[in-house]
């Protein structure tokens, strides 16, 4: 999952930092992310892991980090599983 997260973020993301140098707890936002750029990455996030945010998760807590999205993601992933 993390993989496909940095592979998203790289892709997405439109960082002036590389996504390599980036340790997994680093916040995104001081990295760079921008707003939209942080919607582009989440839809790109659904259809990767075939998911749908809630709106209780769209904000930006869930995308402050690629621990914080990997959480989410799991998040997501578990209760769909439990429906």
């Amino acid at each position: 999952m993390n993989e496909t997260i940095r592979n998203l973020l790289t892709k997405l993301g439109g960082l002036p930092v590389a996504v390599d140098s980036l340790a997994d707890d680093a916040d995104l936002y001081a990295a760079g992310l921008s707003s939209f750029a942080s919607v582009q990455l989440m839809l790109g996030i659904e259809e990767a892991f075939d998911i749908e945010f809630p709106d209780n998760l769209l904000n930006r807590k869930s995308f402050a980090s690629i621990a914080a999205i990997e959480k989410t993601v799991a998040t997501i992933i578990e209760a769909q599983e439990a429906a």
